[in-house]
């Protein structure tokens, strides 16, 4: 699994805004979602003659409205959301949100013309879980194998929302939290650490200086 694969998978689902529910199971409305964002996102993702500068708010306005961007980021950060003071927490989830912006927006140009299949919605837990995992393949070109993409969609507030990406069975939220984890042990066990290598990653990332690991300063 590579970032690039991820990436193309959040531009294909992030190019549309959010879908109103309508009286249907959960994860039928899941599915749903799903599908009508893939349906629109190409033309967001290959538009041209906009600036990056638009592109960037283009994304970071459909993120906010198709992703639970905050709860994923608490969930990332882990047992360390209880020890950071309500300063470092807020801090946390700016530099989490435009960390996600930056990343994806840099890797838009990955984008070679995949395509993606919903395959079918699976209601996960008992009736009262209200997540439903939505599988699907990304179709690449050239005749290259599909990579497998289940997107975990939640309904906090009554309208669809996905909390994690699971690219070949690896789930995105996972992956970060171990990394963030990783870096706060490496700066001392201080959430202080962590923003440092936010901050510096992201800048580094706003300079096109792709590629260099997050790690503390």
């Amino acid at each position: 699994m590579s970032s690039a694969t991820a990436a193309v998978a959040m531009a294909i689902f992030l190019a549309t805004g959010s879908v109103a529910v309508r009286a249907e199971s959960f994860d039928a409305t899941a599915k749903r979602f799903i599908e009508e964002m893939a349906g629109e996102a190409i033309n967001v993702i290959t538009a041209g003659k906009i600036t990056e500068d638009e592109r960037t708010t283009r994304f970071r306005k459909l993120l906010n409205e198709n992703f639970a961007i905050h709860a994923i980021g608490r969930f990332v950060l882990g047992r360390y959301w209880r020890n950071a003071s309500d300063a470092e927490q807020a801090e946390y989830l700016k530099l989490f949100e435009d960390f996600i912006v930056v990343t994806y927006v840099n890797r838009f140009a990955e984008y070679t013309g995949e395509t993606l299949d919903v395959i079918q919605a699976v209601q996960q837990g008992d009736e009262g879980d209200k997540d439903v995992l939505v599988r699907s393949e990304i179709k690449r070109p050239k005749g290259q194998p599909p990579i497998q993409v289940d997107w975990r969609v939640r309904s906090p507030n009554g309208r669809p929302l996905i909390v994690d990406v699971v690219v070949e069975g690896v789930s995105m939220s996972q992956t970060q939290r171990s990394e963030f984890g990783s870096v706060i042990k490496r700066g001392g066990d201080r959430i202080s650490a962590l923003l440092d290598a936010l901050r510096q990653k992201t800048a580094s990332l706003q300079s096109r200086e792709l590629g260099a690991p997050l790690k503390k300063n």
